[in-house]
């Protein structure tokens, strides 16, 4: 038996599940590699696939017509230089690149600024100190409008809080990180995830004929439902963290240290810039307003006058959040005295795009992916055969929800990135359940529900050497061990709760028929 093995054996079951799940996950090829690999594949089994076909009904013109769709051999010549002839375009064109950035330019510039950051320090540290914990969920599930920043910069000042009020730091990261990892997709706010991931549904939806043209697809299309979700985790944070961590972690309240509480207060050029963000926010909300209440505005639809379901507002929230993060971080910058000419500006933007150069690289080849999947017709297959299984198994409405939020859970232990995986799946379950009744916005969110609530219990995750060196700087004495079971054993009952707790939300919110955001029903 070789030394591995027998280190193996003294595992609990537990530390066994773990390093399972750690090895196959490692396994994996980078998204950049897996999306070619898929794409590989996706072209060999179109060639032995050709021909296969499916019929569907589908309505035209008032008329139901039934319509049949074969599989495309993609190692056809004509696939092949319809392939290469939009090799650029696809790229260029993909919805969710442009979306992002688009995002990343205005929310990369409120963070570069520092403005994030010293807001975040000030709403924790003026908390009353029995609702500290509560403000640091609160503010750690709204920090992903920082995008991943905020997964790193809450357990971190959430450990210093903690310190310095006597309780112990272990709390306070456990909380901090729970809150900003697990809680990622939640949020009071339109964050870049929104933009993200409803770019990837627009593209899902295109070219399948039985999707309504009308379908919401904007960035708010699960805005009303992460704002409820965001209380709805705050108050399990509060819970699972004076329920369970305490009790698990031990805490012996020593005394305030407001020496420790001064290192991270937020300083006066930093209140100044935060006084200027608000009245910019203030003077940019009336602006926005104003173009749209009275009848007749800019942003009311020019047909009848309405706002929903469909106007110029709902189809320029890109443009009008980016103009809404521009004007408040360029307002913040001045008012710290980070910004003092022009030109600060655009280099502040261009440092906050950093971050996206990855993801730009990456949707290189799922863009191609998607593209070469949407030519072989598999999407249209799968999504009938699917839904045509589903209906026949009767396994529709809530049980199927479940189910998809289960799937993704599992698939989350090994791979991590929220993105990739959405390129994979929406593809294949936003159509198949459109074709049980499933707006693409509901399919999203069960989705995001299953992805963001395992993130903190996933052992690939790139923040877990983060929290082990937390862990280790308070750590109670020098021999306790902190590992990757460490930080999982504390996070799991989070992530438990979470799951139960966001999936409870979603099954009320279904069987309530109540909109997932503006104008965006539940089913078609």
């Amino acid at each position: 038996m070789s030394s591995n093995e027998a280190t193996l054996g003294k595992r609990s079951a537990f530390e066994k599940f773990i390093y399972a799940i750690e090895v196959i996950g490692n396994k994996f090829p980078h998204p950049f590699w897996l999306f070619v690999v898929l794409s590989v594949i996706l072209l060999a089994l179109s060639s032995w696939l050709a021909g296969t076909q499916v019929t569907y009904m589908v309505s035209k013109s008032g008329k139901v017509e039934a319509q049949t769709v074969a599989v495309v051999n993609l190692l056809s010549y004509d696939a092949i230089r319809t392939f290469f002839a939009g090799f650029v375009k696809t790229y260029v064109n993909f919805a969710p690149l442009g979306l992002i950035l688009t995002m990343m330019l205005g929310i990369g510039l409120v963070e570069q600024t520092g403005m994030i950051s010293a807001l975040m320090r000030k709403t924790i540290l003026g908390a009353p100190r029995m609702l500290v914990t509560a403000v640091i969920a609160l503010v750690g599930i709204n920090a992903n409008l920082a995008s991943d920043a905020g997964i790193i910069f809450t357990p971190v000042i959430a450990g210093a809080v903690f310190k310095a009020l006597g309780r112990n730091p272990w709390i306070g990261v456990a909380a901090g990180y729970a809150a900003g990892c697990g809680g990622f997709t939640a949020n009071l706010f339109i964050a870049g995830t929104d933009a993200l991931l409803s770019g990837i549904t627009t593209t899902a939806i295109q070219g399948v004929p039985y999707i309504p043209a009308e379908t919401p697809t904007h960035p708010l299309i699960n805005w009303y439902f992460m704002m409820a979700g965001t209380f709805v985790l705050t108050f399990l944070t509060v819970w699972v963290t004076e329920h369970y961590i305490v009790k698990m972690l031990g805490d012996n309240d020593t005394g305030l240290d407001a020496e420790a509480l001064k290192e991270h207060a937020v300083t006066p050029a930093e209140n100044r810039g935060l006084l200027f963000a608000l009245l910019a926010l203030i003077a940019y909300i009336a602006l926005i307003v104003w173009a749209t209440y009275p009848e007749g505005s800019l942003f009311r639809n020019p047909a009848d006058g309405a706002i929903l379901p469909r106007s110029p507002l709902l189809s320029s929230v890109m443009p009008i959040l980016f103009g809404l993060f521009f004007v408040v971080g360029t307002a913040y910058g001045i008012g710290a005295g980070v910004i003092r000419k022009g030109e600060d500006v655009p280099k502040l933007m261009s440092k906050g795009l950093v971050g996206s150069t990855g993801f730009m690289v990456v949707v290189l080849p799922a863009s191609l992916f998607v593209e070469l999947f949407r030519m072989s017709h598999f999407d249209t297959i799968l999504s009938v055969s699917g839904a045509e299984l589903l209906k026949s198994m009767n396994l529709g409405g809530i049980p199927l929800l479940i189910l998809f939020i289960l799937l993704v859970t599992f698939l989350n232990m090994f791979m991590i990135s929220g993105s990739a995986k959405w390129l994979i799946l929406a593809p294949i379950f936003v159509p198949m359940f459109a074709g049980v009744g499933f707006s693409p916005a509901l399919t999203q969110v069960a989705y995001r529900i299953g992805d963001s609530t395992t993130n903190i219990v996933s052992p690939l995750s790139y923040y877990l050497p983060v929290m082990i060196g937390l862990l280790e700087q308070y750590k109670p004495k020098e021999d306790t061990k902190v590992g990757i079971g460490t930080v999982i054993s504390m996070a799991m009952p989070y992530s438990i709760f979470y799951l139960i707790g966001f999936t409870t939300l979603l099954v009320v919110w279904y069987l309530l028929g109540l909109p997932l955001g503006p104008a965006t029903p539940v089913v078609l």
